[in-house]
Formats: C-alpha cells, sequence, structure tokens
C-alpha cells in the first residue's frame, strides 16, 4: 500500500469511528508505531486530523465530505503523486495561486498549513478545504460558480485577478502541446486561467499524461508561459521533450 492510499484509509476510519488508535493502526497496516506517528502528523498538517494522546481525531470532517463527490477519481495515484512533487515548489511564505482542478485539489490537500501563506483561488472546493487551517489566508476569486466544476469564472473573477499577484500559480489544463499551447473546453475558464497566469511571477502545470500531447477548443497559454510541467511517468516521451526543448521545465513523477 502506497503512503498516500495508507492515509486515506486512516482518514476513512478517524470520520467513521470519530477517532483512530496508534496502536491499533500500526497492527492493522502491519507497520510501526512511528510510521503511525509519521502518517498522523502528515494528516495533521493537511488539517484533516487533530493529534491527541494515542491518537488522532478528525477535523471538520463536513467540509472534506462537501468537496470529495466534485473531485475527478481518474488517475488518483498519479495526481497525488504530481502534488507531492508540487509541494517543493510551494514558497514557505508569499502568496501562491491555487486554480481550479483535480489535481491542485490534492496539492491543497496537502498544502503545509503552518506556512504562512496567502492563496488566491477560484476554486470553491479548495477555498472549503483550505478555510481555518493554520496560518493559511484564503483569498477567493468571485464570480459566476460553474455547476460542474465550482469554479468562479468571467468579469469578476478577471477583475480581481487584474489586480492580483502571486509567486507562483499552480494552474490546472485540459490540455498542453508545443503547437496549441495550453488549453480547454470552456472558453468562460480560459479567461480566467489566462489572466491567472499573467498575475503570477512564475507558473507551474500540473497535468497528468493524459493532458500531454492533447488539444481543446479554448487557448490560454502558450508552452513558454509555463516554467515548469509537472507530470506522470507514463507521459507520452515525445511530447515531453518537445515541451522541454521549448524551454519548459518537465518533471515526470
Amino acid at each position: 500500500m502506497y503512503a498516500e492510499e495508507r492515509h486515506q484509509a486512516i482518514l476513512d476510519m478517524a470520520r467513521t469511528n470519530g477517532r483512530v488508535d496508534v496502536a491499533a493502526l500500526a497492527t492493522r497496516f502491519e507497520i510501526t508505531t512511528e510510521t503511525v506517528r509519521r502518517d498522523l502528523t502528515a494528516l495533521e498538517r493537511r488539517g484533516v486530523l487533530r493529534r491527541v494522546h494515542g491518537g488522532a481525531i478528525p477535523v471538520d470532517a463536513g467540509v472534506a465530505d462537501f468537496v470529495l463527490p466534485h473531485r475527478d477519481p481518474a488517475m488518483v495515484v498519479e495526481k497525488r503523486r504530481i502534488a507531492r512533487a508540487a509541494l517543493d515548489l510551494v514558497p514557505d511564505e508569499g502568496a501562491i495561486l491555487l486554480d481550479a482542478g483535480s489535481t491542485v485539489g490534492e496539492l491543497a490537500d496537502i498544502l503545509p498549513v503552518d506556512r504562512e501563506l496567502t492563496v488566491v483561488t477560484n476554486a470553491v472546493t479548495i477555498a472549503l478545504a483550505l478555510s481555518g487551517r493554520g496560518k493559511v489566508t484564503v483569498m477567493l476569486v468571485g464570480g459566476r460558480v460553474k455547476g460542474r466544476t465550482l469554479a468562479a469564472v468571467d468579469n469578476w473573477a478577471l477583475r480581481a485577478l487584474g489586480d492580483t499577484y502571486v509567486d507562483v500559480a499552480f494552474m490546472a489544463t485540459d490540455g498542453i502541446s508545443v503547437a496549441r499551447g495550453l488549453t480547454t473546453p470552456d472558453s468562460s475558464e480560459a479567461m480566467v486561467k489566462r489572466a491567472a497566469i499573467a498575475a503570477a511571477r512564475r507558473t507551474v502545470v500540473l497535468a497528468d499524461h493524459s493532458k500531454v500531447g492533447n488539444d481543446h477548443f479554448a487557448r490560454f497559454g502558450d508552452v513558454e508561459d509555463v516554467d515548469t510541467l509537472i507530470t506522470d511517468d507514463r507521459v507520452d516521451l515525445v511530447a515531453a521533450d518537445e515541451i522541454r526543448r521549448a524551454g519548459t521545465r518537465v518533471l515526470a513523477v
């Protein structure tokens, strides 16, 4: 079992039973108590568990239960690997932008809450997941909320982003290729994504291998706008090399 799968199982048990016990978890997963304590610490840093004597209890399960149904279940393991790699690019302090998207949502789940970070997002689910967690300040970009993705779009969002400047924008995309750049099926989301990239000093795209070399209707940026692309190790090597030759750093994890 991967660590992230064990973390999810521990979290599910805590929400079901109201508490998890270190010794019981060690027996259940056939791991050491030290490993269990590290797992609980990682979940506490995500803001979903609170450590107590001998174990942990769930935190704000209602918000998490609201968020999860809207998360795309496809390639969860790959997306969590991408999110963990993206953590290395999160600054210790300052402002970041988290775009609406399932892989960016995985990054939000593991974002360290002990850092002095301002998180700008147009994703209602991400704002709910991070609200009230540690030292993180959440700035929700307003606008028309799309029913499927729960992303705020249209002119209100554009005005807010026009007055915003962040250190890093962590972006989602439905397609990325040298020929067509960054693309998505929805033109209203493309407008907001374009403004988000313009508001950032650096842009990091989180995209599983199915998005690389793919193209969609609405273009919102060029490959040259992307400082780093983080994808998974099933990515097409030819497509990844084309993007790398265009000047974008490509990490396949």
